[in-house]
Formats: C-alpha cells, structure tokens, sequence
C-alpha cells in the first residue's frame, strides 16, 4: 500500500514552480531577446547553470543562499520569521529553479521566432509595449512558450538532487516522488518504489503526449489557414 501524500506535495511542487518560472523565465527571455549590454553573455551562462551542474550542486548553492547562516536566510530568520530549508517552500525552490533553464531557452527561442516587423508594425500603429507583448509577441510565440511550460513541469516534477538538499526527506512533509522512489528502494520495498515510478511516469508521459498532440495540432492549423 502506498502513500499519497508524496504524490500531492509533487503536484504541488511542481504548479508552484511552474507558476514562478512562467513568470521569472519568461520575463527574463522576453528581456534578454530585446536589449543587448556588456554582461549579458555572463548572465546568460548563469541562468543556464542548473541545466548543466549536478542537481546536488545547485542544491548546495541554494542551501548556502537560504540556510540559517546564509545572506538570505538569515535575513529572513532575523527579519521575518520565516525558514526555508526542511519546508515545502524548498522543494519549491528547488524544483523553480532547475526548471527555469528549461522555461527560459524554450521562451528566448520562441521570441528570437517572432518577426521584429509584426512588432514594429503594432508600435506603428500606436500599440504599447505592453500591448504589443500581449497581442502580437506572446501569441506568436505561444508554441514554443507552451513547450516550455510543460518541460519546466515535467522538471519540477522529478526533481531530486537539489531537493534532497534543502527540503529534506521528511516523511509527510517534504517527501516528494523521486525521493519517496529512492528511500523505498533503499529499504527494499521495491513494490512500493515500483507503484511510485509508475505514478511519476504516467503523470511525465501524459504532459509531453498531450504536448506532442497539441503542437501537431497547432501545425495542421496553421498550414490550413496558409491555403486560404
């Protein structure tokens, strides 16, 4: 028999991620395609680092950052009252963080796709920045953006180096999938393990099939609307 709760806290954990990253991620693409400044290469290259260092890396990093001793933790223990580390708020941060480099490459290549002179054409007119992002930018970048969307997802979901460094393992609190997976097996209850691994691919296989169909979908649509 199984528990759930490391089933729901990893849902949970990852639509929070989600959310931070659509947001941060897309931003920061949408930023990065428009202006150009002598570190932009650099910054570029530190956003992209949880994608390329091991998981436990980045959850070190993050453990230096929000940890009792560290400059944002501590300023949130003396400030606020409000710990981090051993919470479901760092499996969040966690699973935001080494999603965001998928959420921003997917975001930055689909707005390098736009054409600059369907935006320039909206300004023209005398639509906003604003205005220009939200009805000409985002909409045809929304395939690209929607794939980012859904990897970032699927990231979050199985994550697990980093988790283990700033959340934990505790039991009912902060256990999410991939580390109820791997104490299971270690305890040899590799039913148990097996049920989870099951669970946990269903839920990353249904989110990149439904990704698949839909950008197929997307296709069909636009090569139909270019007959006529």
């Amino acid at each position: 028999m199984i528990e759930w709760q490391p089933v729901f806290l990893s849902i949970k954990v990852a639509v929070m991620s989600l959310l931070i990253v659509s947001v941060i991620g897309t931003g920061s693409a949408y930023a990065m395609r428009r202006w150009d400044f002598p570190a932009k290469a650099g910054l570029e290259a530190i956003f992209t680092l949880p994608l390329v260092l091991p998981p436990v890396v980045t959850g070190f990093l993050l453990l230096l950052l929000v940890g009792k001793h560290g400059p944002i933790g501590h300023v949130l223990g003396e400030w606020f009252q409000i710990q981090i580390v051993f919470t479901p708020y760092a499996a969040i941060l966690a699973g935001a963080v080494v999603a965001f480099p998928l959420m921003y490459q997917s975001a930055k290549a689909a707005f390098c796709g736009v054409d600059y002179q369907l935006e320039d054409a909206a300004r023209t007119l005398g639509a906003g920045e604003w205005r220009v992002f939200w009805t000409v930018t985002l909409p045809l970048a929304w395939p690209g953006f929607v794939a980012g969307l859904v990897l970032s997802f699927a990231r979050a979901l199985g994550e697990f180096g980093a988790t283990i460094m700033v959340a934990g393992n505790i039991p009912g609190k902060t256990q999410t999938l991939p580390l109820a997976i791997y104490f299971a097996a270690e305890s040899n209850d590799l039913t148990k393990a097996g049920l989870y691994v099951l669970i946990i691919s269903v839920i990353t296989f249904l989110s990149v099939y439904w990704l698949n169909v839909w950008t197929k979908r997307k296709i069909k649509t636009s090569d139909y609307r270019r007959m006529f």
